[in-house]
């Protein structure tokens, strides 16, 4: 909190600023309190923000597909794109293979099978964004 002292036509005002968001500034003036727009151009942010589908209805409980035999999820190891994708539902898999390119911190990432196994669903499209932990495809 910053405190300022005013004098105006020679009356005195005792002027704290208690906080400012965005260009509006609160402000007590000799102990009654005010918002206040600042007339000045708005920082614009260099991030961009990456818009993402709402998702309706309670969120589904996480079931740990290990324990069933089922399949495993491939997920994005860094926020970013995909690019292409290299394989496709029903290919056959073996560890290391390339299984698609995403572009993360103007780079292009391998995203590489960690082990053996059939592509059982691919759940992104090039041109896609991802974040870190979003689910790719999926393996059995």
């Amino acid at each position: 909190m910053k405190s300022f002292k005013f004098l105006i036509h020679g009356t005195e005002f005792n002027v704290d600023v208690t906080g400012i968001e965005d260009n509006v500034a609160t402000i007590e003036v000799n102990g009654t309190k005010y918002d206040v727009q600042i007339e000045q151009k708005l920082k614009q942010s260099k991030t961009p923000k990456l818009l993402r589908p709402v998702v309706s209805g309670a969120p589904k409980p996480v079931i740990d597909k290990k324990e069933k035999g089922s399949s495993s999820p491939v997920t994005a190891p860094l926020p970013g794109n995909i690019i292409s994708i290299a394989v496709k539902a029903g290919d056959i898999i073996k560890k290391g293979q390339l299984l698609l390119v995403m572009e993360a911190m103007k780079m292009e990432n391998q995203v590489l099978a960690e082990k053996e196994g059939v592509v059982e669903s691919i759940k992104v499209e090039p041109g896609q964004g991802v974040l870190q932990g979003d689910v790719l495809l999926e393996l059995i």
